[in-house]
């Protein structure tokens, strides 16, 4: 084996900007390469070996991640938040940007975040997907409704998605025209054709063999659904990466962040720094979850009494990421009396 050679990579859409360093610092080799898997193979054989390198983190360094994986001796994922050198530079160009994360690679001063398996990434881009269809499924129910009020109709809000009901409602109502009759049937469609793709999407993701026994367990917990459990399987990943259920609850953005000095210590908002996919799911369980187990019921009054209800609510949401933690730690179903304890330990 040779001297390492560090490579620093600034990813873009159409383009990589590339810095190559010897151990000692010297630039052994820089410049840019079209971003296609047909140039970095080309750009590969020009390496020398062995090589490490790393790369901020955007929405297209997955694939890239994949594709150099198997010939690099190491390969780094750059937290984008933490890479002060970049952020705060006076000068900024591609060119720059990929010679300090090369310098911060060969010092071992690269704030490195978590790249999650490629068949995990893949369950969670689905995952993402139904989320997608879900949120413009409940645009075009809001648009129904909006559509009947601004056409003065009356209409039963519990029922108005029910199909016999809706049916109904556009047979019998006289105050609906054809033009609107026609606008709030391509919505209704919508909705079916979404909510069928939606459901399509769940269960397979459900009956994945990678996930099925994981998410069983995960659904024994009270409040914990089937979405719920898939949203912490496939956003969380790896469960071994937190070393404390404090740092869980940290990257599910369910504590805020803290500013100190001297003898002030100031406690801000729930940071902007987490996961906001399971962040939504877990608070949306929270709130449901007193009504499905006594315990956490007992959590929430308590809570609620010292006049915060959305408080209330985050302490059942970092509530579950505790069970959750120690379900998946066990590889156990969950009991109620055994998990507590080893949550709160």
């Amino acid at each position: 084996m040779g001297p390492m050679y560090y490579i620093g990579l600034d990813v873009h859409k159409r383009v990589i900007s590339f810095c190559v360093k010897e151990g000692s610092g010297k630039i052994h080799a820089e410049g840019s390469i079209p971003a296609t898997r047909c140039e970095l193979d080309r750009w590969l054989k020009t390496l020398p070996q062995p090589w490490s390198a790393a790369m901020e983190a955007t929405m297209f360094t997955g694939w890239i991640y994949d594709h150099l994986k198997p010939h690099a001796a190491a390969l780094k994922v750059a937290h984008p938040l933490m890479l002060r050198a970049i952020a705060l530079a006076k000068k900024k160009n591609d060119r720059i940007d990929a010679g300090k994360i090369c310098d911060c690679l060969r010092c071992d001063f690269l704030p490195e975040c978590y790249m999650a398996p490629t068949a995990l990434r893949e369950l969670r881009r689905t995952l993402r997907y139904r989320n997608l269809l879900v949120r413009q499924m409940v645009q075009m129910k809001n648009k129904i409704a909006m559509l009947l009020m601004e056409a003065g109709v009356s209409y039963n809000k519990q029922r108005l998605h029910k199909a016999g009901y809706f049916r109904e409602l556009l047979a019998t109502n006289p105050d609906i025209d054809e033009g609107l009759s026609s606008l709030l049937r391509c919505c209704r469609e919508t909705v079916v054709r979404l909510e069928r793709t939606e459901s399509a999407l769940a269960r397979s993701l459900e009956r994945d063999p990678r996930l099925h026994d994981r998410v069983e367990r995960l659904m024994t917990i009270p409040a914990v659904g089937r979405i719920t459990a898939l949203t912490w399987a496939l956003e969380v990943g790896e469960v071994e990466r937190f070393s404390s259920i404090r740092k869980a609850i940290s990257y599910c953005g369910l504590c805020g962040t803290e500013r100190s000095s001297a003898n002030t210590v100031q406690r801000t908002p729930l940071s902007k720094q987490r996961n906001k996919h399971l962040q939504t799911t877990l608070i949306e369980a929270a709130k449901m979850a007193p009504r499905y187990s006594p315990a956490l019921a007992l959590l929430y009054d308590r809570e609620r009494q010292k006049g915060n209800a959305n408080r209330a609510t985050l302490a059942v949401a970092r509530k579950l990421v505790a069970y959750l933690m120690a379900v998946d730690r066990r590889q156990e179903y969950f009991l109620t009396g055994r998990l507590e304890a080893s949550a709160a330990a």
